[in-house]
């Protein structure tokens, strides 16, 4: 006859031996982004992620430069969500793995520039653009170059970018291009282009909330913009247009990278195969709108769902190649020529 606690052993045993035996930990990703976007994200790529891996994705979310130090420095961080600047700083610093691309089963469907922006590391996926907006009734000669922006009958008219921002020193590029040189070459030159530009400057700004309200009040009628502000700048004043530009504006994307100590790589590398894929592209496309243009070339939209996106070959062709590495490496030096030429 078995004792009690005999009886309680044989018992537990019965009961680990009838659970399934697929029964475990479910796994845990962990994604660093933005946040402002996570009411798309969850139903349309967390949700159905989660349950095609048995995953749990847990979301930190913050602006660009702590979330990149966090992942770099504490760890904790499976995928991370960049602009392509910050992005090339985290190469710059070590902060992630390169990417096996046999083990992306979509990579053949992006654009190649998307691809591999920065090397072997993570793809883009999503195009966005910097060029010029403006209030097409303020001016009965539309804007076609960058090289308008010094046109006299400017005067107090143009919302220029801080420096610090994504915009102050691709605007520095133009000015030289306007000047017949090179920036990297002759800054110099290019920072004395910028210099003569100053009459026709109102207001400098640092975020896309502050241009919108230099457009919606008239202060500023041009103003140099990425593309995820132009609908708030539309919604605020109806005249604002995108100005089609003969250089062509500037590109830029957002990245996919996978941090060094992520402790899921090869989790987070199915989390980026599956973000790259046509239909998670186009709902993106459809869902965020404009700066989320669809770096999956096989992706097909109306011209109502493409409007204001980088979509098709023909858009991403005519931008141009933003020089993340090159800018990176003359930031210091250029902020202080930028200081100089503007008094600060």
């Amino acid at each position: 006859m078995l004792s009690f606690s005999s009886s309680i052993r044989a018992t537990t045993v019965a009961i680990a031996l009838t659970l399934p035996a697929f029964a475990h930990a479910q796994d845990t990703l962990v994604v660093s982004n933005w946040g402002y976007s996570n009411n798309f994200y969850q139903p349309f790529v967390f949700e159905p992620f989660e349950k095609a891996h048995n995953v749990k994705i847990v979301t930190e979310s913050g602006g660009a430069p702590e979330r990149l130090n966090k992942a770099r420095i504490r760890g904790g961080v499976d995928v991370i969500l960049l602009t392509d600047k910050f992005s090339q700083i985290g190469i710059n610093q070590g902060a992630f793995e390169t990417i096996d691309s046999s083990k992306l089963t979509h990579l053949d469907e992006l654009y190649e520039v998307a691809k591999h922006p920065q090397g072997e590391y993570g793809p883009a996926y999503t195009f966005g653009r910097y060029g010029i907006v403006y209030d097409k009734t303020r001016t009965d000669t539309p804007i076609t170059s960058w090289c308008d922006l010094w046109r006299d009958d400017f005067k107090d008219s143009v919302a220029m970018p801080a420096f610090n921002t994504t915009g102050g020193p691709l605007t520095v590029m133009m000015a030289a291009k306007c000047a017949g040189t090179d920036a990297f070459k002759d800054p110099e030159a290019a920072f004395a282009k910028m210099a003569e530009l100053k009459p026709n400057i109102v207001k400098t700004f640092s975020s896309g909330s502050e241009l919108t309200n230099l457009l919606s009040t008239g202060e500023a009628f041009i103003g140099l913009a990425q593309d995820y502000a132009f609908p708030a700048i539309k919604a605020a004043n109806p005249n604002i247009g995108w100005a089609e530009l003969d250089e062509g504006d500037f590109a830029m994307m957002n990245t996919y990278n996978i941090p060094k100590n992520s402790k899921n790589k090869e989790l987070a590398l199915k989390f980026i195969d599956f973000s790259i894929s046509a239909q998670v592209q186009k709902d993106g496309a459809v869902e965020l709108g404009a700066g989320s243009g669809p770096i999956n070339k096989t992706v097909e939209l109306t011209d109502e769902q493409a409007s204001g996106l980088v979509y098709g070959q023909d858009q991403v062709e005519k931008m141009q190649t933003t020089p993340i590495k090159q800018l990176l490496e003359v930031n210091d030096a250029w902020e202080k020529l930028w200081n100089k030429t503007f008094g600060f």
